[in-house]
C-alpha cells in the first residue's frame, strides 16, 4: 500500500531538513560563543530550529563559563555553504566571520561593534545597539518575545556580560548592561556576579606556559581599513607583570603574524583590568599612523595607553580615521 503525501508531511519533512546556525566571528571570545547558545535558544524556541556553531579554537576564560555552567562546546564549523541561512552574531565585519559567508543566506546580525561591511540580498534581522556586550541586546530579545530565560543560558549571558565589560570598567559599559547582569544573576541564582567575574579574569590570566602565538590570537580580530589589513589582538589580566618576561617573544611574533597575514599593521593590547589601561605593542608598515591616531611615541614599538581598555570603542575608531 502506497502512502499518500500530505501538505503536512512532506512540509514535515522538509522543515527537518532546515540547517540553521548562530556564529560569532573567527577567534571567537566568551561574548561570540554564549551569545550563539543564547540566541539559538531563544530562536528555537519561538519556532525556528538554530544551532550554535564556532569558527575557531575557545579560550580558558570560555571553556571556564561552559564548564560552569553545564555546556558541550557548539559545534566546530568553518563552512556555511551547505547551511540554509545563518545568525551573524558579535560581528558585522565579513572579514570576521566565516570565508564562504556569501554562498549562504544572512539571516540575521546581532552586535553591539561598528557597522561593519556584512550585506545582503535578501531582508534581515537587524538588532545592532551601542552596548557593552552582544548578550545584553540578545537578553532583550528574550524580553521583546517573552521567553523565559533558563538557569544556565542565563548564566553563561552573565559571564559574557561581565567578560566584555570588565566587571563593569570599561567605558563601553552601559547602565543597559549593569541591569542585565543583575537580572541575569538572580535568573542563574549567583548571589556575588563580581567574585565570579573576577574568578573568571583569573583564569583569563593564566598564561604562563601557554605558546606565544596561542596568545597573540586568544582575541585577535582583523580590521579592513582603507583596503589596509590590521590585525588587533588583546589580553586582558589582572597583574601585568605577568608579561615582563615574555614581551619581547610577543613583540616578534607580531611580526611574524604581520608578515604571514600580508597585514599592514598588527598590534597587542595587554591590559591591566586593576591599573585600567593598556600597553600597546605595535609593528607596523607605518608607525607614525599609529603614533598619530593616539597621540603617542613608540618606544621600540611599545607605548603606555592610561584608561584604555576597549579595543572597539578607543582603539578601532582613532585608528580607521587616521587612515581614511
Amino acid at each position: 500500500m502506497i502512502t499518500p503525501l500530505t501538505a503536512e508531511s512532506l512540509f514535515g519533512q522538509w522543515r527537518l531538513e532546515i540547517t540553521i546556525y548562530a556564529v560569532g566571528h573567527k577567534v571567537p571570545d566568551s561574548d561570540s560563543i554564549c551569545s550563539a547558545i543564547a540566541l539559538s535558544y531563544l530562536k528555537t524556541t519561538i519556532g525556528e530550529d538554530v544551532k550554535p556553531a564556532r569558527l575557531g579554537e575557545l579560550s580558558p576564560e570560555t571553556l571556564f563559563i561552559l564548564d560552569k555552567f553545564g555546556f558541550e562546546q557548539p559545534e566546530l564549523k568553518t563552512s556555511f555553504a551547505d547551511t540554509d541561512g545563518i545568525y551573524v552574531v558579535d560581528h558585522s565585519d565579513r572579514i570576521q566571520g566565516p570565508d564562504d559567508i556569501d554562498a549562504t543566506t544572512i539571516l540575521g546580525i546581532i552586535d553591539h561593534h561598528k557597522l561593519g561591511d556584512i550585506t545582503t540580498s535578501t531582508p534581515l534581522e537587524i538588532w545592532v545597539r551601542p552596548v557593552g556586550c552582544t548578550n545584553t541586546i540578545i537578553k532583550m530579545m528574550y524580553d521583546f518575545h517573552n521567553v523565559e530565560i533558563p538557569k544556565n543560558i542565563a548564566g553563561a549571558m552573565m559571564c559574557a556580560i561581565l567578560s566584555d565589560t570588565v566587571i563593569f570598567k570599561s567605558p563601553t559599559c552601559t547602565t543597559a548592561d549593569i541591569k542585565c547582569v543583575e537580572a541575569l544573576a538572580e535568573i542563574a541564582g549567583i548571589e556575588d556576579y563580581k567574585a565570579l567575574g573576577m574568578e573568571m579574569f583569573t583564569v583569563k590570566s593564566s598564561v604562563q606556559g601557554t605558546p606565544v602565538r596561542e596568545l597573540v590570537l586568544r582575541d585577535f580580530k582583523d580590521f579592513n581599513m582603507k583596503a589596509n589589513i590590521v590585525g588587533i589582538g588583546q589580553l586582558e589580566v589582572i597583574d601585568l607583570a605577568l608579561f615582563d618576561d615574555m614581551k619581547a617573544d610577543l613583540h616578534a611574533d607580531l611580526q611574524a603574524v604581520k608578515e604571514e597575514g600580508n597585514r599592514h599593521t598588527v598590534m597587542l593590547l595587554l591590559t591591566d583590568i586593576m591599573q585600567e589601561g593598556s600597553e600597546l605593542l605595535v609593528v607596523s608598515d607605518d608607525i607614525s599612523i599609529v603614533e598619530k591616531a593616539y597621540d603617542i611615541t613608540l618606544v621600540d614599538g611599545k607605548a603606555w595607553l592610561p584608561g584604555v581598555m576597549s579595543r572597539k570603542k578607543q582603539v578601532v575608531p582613532p585608528l580607521q580615521d587616521t587612515f581614511a
